[in-house]
């Protein structure tokens, strides 16, 4: 099922570039251009994100934001807000902003940064997480993932990561049996303003894979010609 995500903009250009480019993603969305109509669409069914202008007609992105937040209602919501305004990014956070864009933006950091909040957030559904005296345990397969302690059991084994592959393994973790591209890694765990190429992500997964793969095979991460990389358990394997 597709994450659905709730797009509350009232510049007919911008929410239209926005939802076309969130449909090309594969979410599903639904635009408001009214913050009233945003408020109640936020409030009547769920979604999985919401990003959220803060000058709207009716009713302003901060009123919204603070209603839902009220109401209980934790949906992740990214504001959307102008140049060399950071005091709308101060007071947004304030309010229980997720993230935030400063348009304009480019497509590709809209997409990282719905993809980065979408993971921090994802529901149990998704990723198994586990309490153990009070810490999060994110779990796939044999594989148990303290991210907290920077720290990978394998099999009960401790399997020694460098940063950067820690985190390459645990974006992937969080999107198990979907594929992510290269430019999607770079951006997440290298940045938007890192100078190298793609070849900087395969060599890390590369000795990722061979650490993880060093007898035992129920973990493996998959090379996807010309795209990127997935994470496959023995039990995806089977379903």
């Amino acid at each position: 099922m597709p994450q659905k995500i709730l797009v509350v903009e009232d510049e007919p250009t911008l929410a239209r570039l926005l939802s076309y480019n969130l449909s090309q993603e594969g979410y599903e969305t639904k635009v408001a251009d009214h913050g009233g109509d945003g408020l109640q669409a936020a409030l009547q069914q769920p979604f999985d994100l919401i990003i959220l202008d803060i000058m709207l007609p009716g009713m302003n992105g901060f009123e919204i934001l603070s209603k839902l937040r009220q109401k209980g209602n934790k949906t992740p919501v990214i504001i959307l807000t102008a140049r060399n305004a950071e005091e709308e990014v101060v007071q947004g956070l304030k309010f229980g902003a997720d993230d935030y864009i400063t348009k304009p933006f480019g497509v590709a950091e809209l997409l990282a940064r719905v993809s980065a909040v979408l993971r921090r957030t994802m529901s149990e559904e998704q990723v198994q997480e586990k309490s153990s005296g009070g810490e999060k345990v994110i779990t796939a397969g044999d594989l148990y993932i303290y991210p907290e302690k920077y720290e990978v059991l394998l099999n009960g084994e401790s399997i020694p990561l460098r940063p950067k592959e820690f985190e390459v393994l645990l974006y992937l973790v969080q999107r198990p049996g979907i594929v992510v591209t290269r430019d999607d890694l770079m951006n997440i765990v290298w940045g938007f303003d890192y100078i190298g190429g793609q070849r900087t992500v395969d060599v890390h997964v590369s000795s990722l894979r061979k650490k993880l793969e060093m007898n035992q095979e129920s973990v493996q991460i998959e090379s996807i010609r010309g795209v990127g990389y997935k994470l496959v358990t023995s039990a995806g394997k089977k379903a």
